[in-house]
């Protein structure tokens, strides 16, 4: 068994505690995707969320994920603080432009840091602002103060293009949305979440199908959701009948839908060779760089296991997985409260001038 401890901020790339932003007025937030456009003005608006709609109903239609991880994150940022007192309002152009002393938050695909030119002070994320010269003209803006990551492997990996304006932030869980279901009655032993995205070819055989064909040999119930091909409400159907979560990823910066799952109470087997295999972050990570498919985890969560020891980690985890206490990690560390707190501390360091 391989034990990882959560992974926390850095303490020198962090505001300090008391650093807070006036709640008698909004915050603002700038998103850009898929989902929302980051367009000025009324028909900008209308068109955003005329095309957000339509996206929504077609990918509801075929059964497919809604939401993008990066959207995901950037609704959980919404409520994060909105859970701690905040009001908040997204893409308004005429707010910033009227308040250029006022720090923002920018958060979504590459395309918001060319769609959002304003001159306020922002932290960037959750999100990518891209990589190699990209990152570094980002980087270099005086208006970018802050960087953010959802985990600390990620800060240190983009270090060499931002240097020390990297910040860790992570999405916060709504233990709410994701109430306990630890004593629902239960049709199958595992959840098993199928997120390989490199080398599918051979790693579909060598990875999922023997961990299932082990699980076979045990006489073991599962049900398979593979990444990106279910609606969320599938995936929280087979969250509520099964007892645990076999997570299947190469290397995660946060992993939303396994602290999902611990949310509501599954205990976590995870696979994590701790090898970086994005070809693109591989052929530019630092040489010593160690990456995690769980970086925010610890002993109440559950086990990880390498292929090589994947049959005694299995079966030293489902004779423990009553200990565990997943959902009090994820209250503990990952809620709404937490997350809104640490972006205030980080808007504010952004606004002081970091």
């Amino acid at each position: 068994m391989a034990e990882i401890d959560s992974d926390q901020p850095h303490p020198r790339r962090q505001p300090a505690d008391g650093s807070q932003m006036p709640k008698d007025v909004p915050i603002l937030l700038f998103y850009d995707g898929y989902e929302e456009k980051a367009i000025p003005g009324h028909l900008g608006r209308l068109y955003s969320n005329a095309r957000r709609l339509a996206r929504q109903g077609w990918r509801t239609f075929r059964g497919r994920q809604t939401h993008t991880g990066f959207y995901t994150a950037f609704l959980g940022l919404k409520s994060s603080l909105e859970a701690i007192g905040y009001r908040v309002r997204v893409n308004d152009f005429a707010a910033a432009r009227a308040n250029p002393d006022r720090p923002i938050g920018i958060a979504g695909f590459p395309s918001v840091i060319d769609k959002v030119r304003l001159p306020n002070p922002y932290v960037f994320g959750p999100g990518d602002y891209g990589a190699d010269e990209r990152a570094r003209r980002v980087g270099a803006d005086p208006n970018a103060r802050i960087l953010t990551q959802p985990c600390q492997w990620a800060v240190d990996y983009n270090q060499q293009w931002v240097g020390d304006k990297g910040a860790v932030y992570f999405a916060g869980i709504d233990v709410n949305a994701w109430p306990d279901v630890s004593e629902r009655p239960k049709t199958f032993d595992f959840l098993v979440y199928d997120k390989i995205r490199w080398h599918r070819d051979t790693r579909e055989a060598t990875v999922l199908n023997s961990c299932l064909a082990h699980l076979d040999a045990r006489g073991m119930t599962y049900t398979v959701k593979r990444y990106g091909e279910h609606h969320v409400s599938a995936f929280r159907s087979a969250v509520q009948q099964s007892s645990a979560l076999l997570f299947l990823c190469e290397h995660e910066t946060q992993g939303l839908a396994y602290q999902e799952a611990m949310s509501s109470g599954l205990p976590v087997l995870a696979w994590d060779d701790g090898d970086l295999v994005d070809p693109f972050q591989k052929s530019r990570a630092p040489v010593d760089l160690k990456v995690s498919s769980v970086p925010y985890f610890d002993k109440r969560c559950g086990m990880t296991f390498t292929m090589a020891d994947f049959e005694n980690v299995l079966d030293e985890f489902w004779e423990m997985r009553a200990s565990f206490r997943p959902r009090d990690y994820v209250s503990d560390t990952l809620s709404l409260e937490r997350s809104g707190q640490l972006y205030v501390r980080l808007l504010a360091a952004a606004g002081a001038g970091r």
